[in-house]
């Protein structure tokens, strides 16, 4: 094997050349990327950097030498048009580049509002791309009115910044409360409590019938209660989609995701994939994940799978939030929990999610000693007894001898 190309230059692409490289792989690398930047860190836009916390060099993954420095071919600001999966080609800026492994790391892509819905007006924004976060970080003034569409994570993450910039925030969800599809009612309340307490209006069961605006720009919406508000901002939180376009104009296999194997090989096996755009093997079934942790871990993967590992991928998902002063921190799944048990140590809380006797996850809110633990009992296959967890003058470290 001699060329290896890599589509998408975001954390599972960049961890990915970097691996082939520090196994050993001596041939053509060469890493394409969409965006004029080198590869960077995504949690800190909307957070540290939009706040103005954080450098621009300090998002980066690497320093921009290290790509050449290690024979990295590294090229920004260049779509691939097209897979050629007959002749191993790829077209990139207008060139032809031939490959004999070829990994999709294309990520994912927000869903943003419909045209016909003013999802086109100017001063509405995404939360991706270092280019959208530029693009909102001049409106974010004190007292300007900041409008959140979704009760996610991304949305919350959303408000929280909006409300440290010092704008009136109010944060609208069209399901019957926050998170309703990623957390129990218990983080839910939580998080609910958190943000009223920091000044943000939260309308659940709230949609968006359609954005208003005057010449071309956002200035207020109407809610699905029929009653019409001013907005000078309009952020969309409703959540992202695997970047698949690509994949599928080549005929790979789709399922929620490029369709990866266990070892992380596309229907081509030509061809991997890995990160947000990947879905795979989980325990029966099949997942893909929207984490830094999984971008990185199933990229290496990858790349030694390239070069003749033939390991499986075994996803270890565990996630993390920033509000306010708040590090929720998310350890497992927790798909088809009947139960949830509350730790409550005041400062720090935490939800243990079960199915039956067995631990399926946890929600750790300034809790890092509960999620510690609580990742390492789920990642071991153990469950301790509810009443043990829920007991918070108990300490939990024992649990980790048994």
């Amino acid at each position: 094997m001699d060329r290896i190309v890599v589509v998408g230059a975001g954390q599972a692409g960049a961890s990915c050349v970097a691996k082939l490289r520090a196994e050993g792989f001596a041939g053509a690398i060469t890493l394409i990327g969409e965006e004029a930047a080198p590869p960077y860190q995504r949690p800190p836009l909307s957070k540290a950097y939009l706040l103005g916390e954080m450098a621009l060099e300090r998002l980066y993954l690497r320093p921009e030498s290290y790509y050449a420095d290690n024979a990295i071919d590294l090229r920004l600001d260049t779509r691939v048009a097209a897979i050629d999966r007959a002749g191993k080609t790829v077209t990139a800026g207008g060139q032809t580049l031939l490959y004999d492994a070829l990994v999709l790391a294309t990520g994912s892509v927000p869903r943003r509002l419909p045209a016909s819905v003013g999802g086109d007006l100017r001063g509405v924004h995404v939360v991706r791309t270092l280019r959208d976060v530029d693009a909102m970080e001049p409106g974010m003034q004190p007292g300007r009115r900041a409008l959140i569409v979704g009760g996610g994570y991304i949305g919350l993450e959303a408000a929280a910044v909006a409300r440290k910039r010092g704008m009136e925030v109010t944060l609208i969800e069209m399901a019957d409360r926050i998170l309703s599809r990623v957390a129990c009612p218990e983080t839910s309340d939580w998080f609910r409590a958190l943000h009223r307490g920091h000044g943000v209006e939260i309308r659940e069961g709230v949609g968006l019938t359609c954005l208003v605006g005057v010449d071309g720009r956002v200035t207020g919406a109407i809610f699905s209660d029929a009653t019409e508000h001013p907005f000078d901002m309009v952020i969309v939180g409703i959540g992202i989609a695997p970047a698949t376009a690509l994949a599928e104009a080549a005929g790979l296999d789709i399922e929620n995701g490029v369709k990866v194997d266990a070892q992380g090989r596309t229907s081509d096996p030509a061809i991997w994939a890995a990160g947000d755009c990947a879905s795979f093997p989980y325990k029966g079934g099949r997942i893909r994940l929207e984490s830094v942790p999984n971008a990185i871990d199933q990229a290496e993967a990858v790349a030694r799978n390239i070069l003749g590992a033939g390991e499986e991928y075994v996803a270890q998902p565990w996630f993390w939030s920033d509000q306010y002063d708040v590090k929720l921190q998310i350890a497992g799944l927790n798909a088809g929990y009947d139960h949830v048990v509350v730790r409550d140590g005041g400062a720090a809380r935490s939800h243990w999610y079960y199915r039956g006797d067995t631990l399926l996850a946890v929600d750790a809110m300034n809790d890092p000693r509960g999620y510690m633990i609580g990742k390492r009992l789920i990642e071991a296959g153990r469950s301790p007894a509810p009443e043990v967890v829920g007991d918070a003058g108990q300490d939990l470290k024992p649990l980790l001898k048994g």
